[in-house]
């Protein structure tokens, strides 16, 4: 995969934006087009949510390999008033419009902490979506599924939890990478999928 292809999917990770905002340049033609900053105030990561539109405005991400800027990390920096969970919100709402929205159903790797989070935080409608949680924890694919248990449908859903290689793609990827010495990256390759059409990254 290309460098644009790949930093273009992989806007739905963890870190935000796929390249820190320090780091961008742009046109003032596209700054204005895109909307400028979001200045609701503290706690807003308006950074993120710059980023988001101008994605959505058709706006791409390409890499330049030099240095371009001295960031000055400080105690009293903004970024410390935007709480965790209102990236992540942010985050999930993103990945459904984006991804979710045009899928008519996905497969969430990872049948730990991470993936049942992403589970509980999508819509109602996307959730109905999730055909399965797959692994390669024996310990959570014996026990053969996970309960829903804050939902309020009676009976509550219970969603299978299957190996990986017995998963039916796409997936939405809620594991991080280079924390498996390779084997995770190996699992993945050896199903010979396409990023950005058959999985995306949300680890």
């Amino acid at each position: 995969m290309n460098q644009r292809k790949c930093l273009h999917c992989w806007v739905f990770t963890s870190h935000g934006p796929t390249v820190i905002m320090p780091t961008w340049f742009c046109s003032r033609e596209w700054f204005y087009h895109v909307g400028k900053f979001d200045e609701g105030g503290k706690g807003v990561p308006e950074d993120l949510l710059f980023f988001y539109k101008h994605i959505e405005k058709g706006g791409e991400v390409f890499r330049v390999d030099h240095c371009l800027l001295l960031y000055r990390y400080h105690p009293q920096a903004a970024t410390h008033s935007v709480l965790e969970g209102t990236i992540w919100n942010h985050r999930v709402r993103f990945l459904e419009d984006r991804v979710l929205s045009y899928w008519i159903s996905f497969t969430i790797w990872n049948a730990g902490k991470q993936g049942k989070k992403l589970y509980r935080s999508l819509s109602p409608a996307n959730q109905k979506k999730v055909t399965a949680f797959c692994d390669v924890d024996e310990k959570k694919i014996t026990k053969g599924f996970y309960t829903y248990e804050e939902s309020e449908e009676r009976p509550k859903p219970k969603i299978p939890i299957c190996h990986f290689r017995e998963a039916t793609p796409p997936f939405i990827i809620c594991v991080k990478l280079d924390l498996t010495h390779g084997a995770f990256e190996e699992n993945l390759n050896t199903l010979n999928l396409k990023e950005g059409m058959d999985y995306y990254h949300f680890n």
